[in-house]
């Protein structure tokens, strides 16, 4: 059974920032498959459903970015799930101009707290990831207050698209594998 886990912050004043849009993924994958995510258990609230013919969990954490991978320990615990080849963590980045997507079969946080603490819960970094290029932080900004800011003017449109193109991607890893989707989903996107 997949596992699609979307990084974010729980709470209103989280939504729509930067570091949420692993949550706002999630949210097209839900509406799209009707997937309610309905269930709060395990440190997270998920629903279950079918996703490219596989069973699938949608996943948003509630543990608090930095503690993301409590809950999809837990979670794959419970449903037996092989973390390297069922799991799928989507997480915002900031070296990748907004709204560009990289698929990763594994690799490193990056600098990234939640995929830090993930690696640190499974015990290895081998699971595939779907990052979604938020931009480069102004040199004034501090990296929490930018990554905890929300998108202004073009990059509205532009991030909104980025959703569903990484709910795309998700969806080719489960039925065409990771290398066809890095091959389709990693590269630039239109508005450049």
């Amino acid at each position: 059974m997949f596992i699609i886990a979307g990084l974010g912050n729980p709470g209103r004043e989280y939504e729509n920032t930067r570091h949420n849009v692993g949550f706002a993924t999630i949210d097209i994958l839900s509406d799209k498959h009707g997937i309610s995510l309905s269930e709060e258990k395990h440190k997270g609230l998920y629903g279950k459903g079918i996703i490219a013919g596989e069973k699938c969990v949608l996943l948003k954490p509630l543990t608090y970015m930095n503690l993301s991978g409590e809950c999809i320990r837990e979670l794959a615990d419970y449903y037996k799930t092989d973390t390297r080849s069922e799991l799928i963590v989507i997480s915002d980045e900031v070296s990748l101009d907004v709204g560009n997507i990289r698929v990763r079969p594994k690799g490193s946080a990056g600098g990234h707290n939640g995929l830090k603490n993930i690696i640190q819960m499974l015990g290895h970094d081998e699971f595939t990831r779907v990052r979604i290029g938020v931009g480069n932080k102004p040199r004034e900004y501090k990296l929490v207050d930018y990554v905890l800011g929300h998108f202004q003017g073009d990059d509205i449109p532009v991030i909104a698209d980025s959703y569903k193109l990484a709910a795309d991607a998700c969806e080719s890893i489960i039925s065409e594998g990771v290398q066809e989707a890095m091959n389709t989903y990693n590269r630039k996107n239109s508005a450049e």
